[in-house]
């Protein structure tokens, strides 16, 4: 079991940063792929980026390559996302996840993930 808890969010205004944090516990963090998916209201919860356990592997939605940046750091069990040059559209809840994938591979899909934080509000004003 993998215990998630993101913390980080708020109100910031467009063109603005925010950074995003993810403390796992429970087991070990290494061995865990990790992502970011967000949701906006009366929208499907979407992928934004995502690391892989090992291999340095990294991927980010088209909607934030550039703005967005994920990192991990195994010996402190957390992952971070570090948002600049935000959005009204960036406007969301933002889940931390985890799941067990293979060495180098970033998992996308919401169904690939197993663990899941209780999510952090994000809300950038124009």
């Amino acid at each position: 079991q993998v215990q998630l808890v993101e913390s980080g969010g708020g109100l910031v205004q467009a063109g603005g940063s925010l950074r995003l944090s993810c403390a796992a516990s429970g087991r070990s963090f290494s061995g865990y792929g990790m992502g970011w998916f967000r949701q906006a209201p009366g929208k499907e919860r979407e992928f934004v980026a995502g690391s892989s356990w090992a291999g340095g592997g990294t991927y980010h939605a088209p909607s934030v390559k550039g703005r967005f940046t994920i990192s991990r750091d195994n010996a402190k069990n957390t992952v971070t996302l570090q948002m600049n040059s935000l959005k009204p559209e960036d406007t969301a809840v933002y889940y931390c996840a985890a799941g067990r994938f293979g060495v180098g591979y970033v998992g996308r899909q919401e169904s690939e993930y197993d663990y899941w934080g209780q999510g952090t509000q994000v809300t950038v004003s124009s």
